[in-house]
C-alpha cells in the first residue's frame, strides 16, 4: 500500500512516500503501527490520516487499491 507522506511527516521519513505491506480490511489505526514500526520518529507526530482524499477515523477499513495521505499539522500564515 502506498502512502504519501506531507509537511514535517516527509520531512521526518526522508522521503514523501512510504509503501506498507497491510492485509485486506486492515484499519487506519493497523496502519498508523506499520507506518510507526517502518520511521519510528513519526510515532511522536500527531497526525490525520486521509483515505481517498477524506479523513478517516482509527477503526476504518482501508478499501483495497485505495489512496492514502498521511497529514500532520500545519501551520500558516
Amino acid at each position: 500500500m502506498r502512502v504519501a507522506l506531507f509537511a514535517a511527516a516527509r520531512a521526518r521519513a526522508g522521503k514523501s512516500v512510504l509503501e506498507v505491506e497491510l492485509p485486506d480490511g486492515a484499519t487506519v489505526e493497523a496502519l498508523l503501527k506499520a507506518v510507526t514500526a517502518q520511521v519510528p520518529s513519526l510515532a511522536s507526530l500527531s497526525m490525520r490520516v486521509a483515505v481517498n482524499q477524506e479523513f478517516a477515523q482509527a477503526r476504518d477499513v482501508i478499501p483495497s487499491g485505495a489512496e492514502i495521505a498521511l497529514i500532520p499539522p500545519v501551520a500558516g500564515g
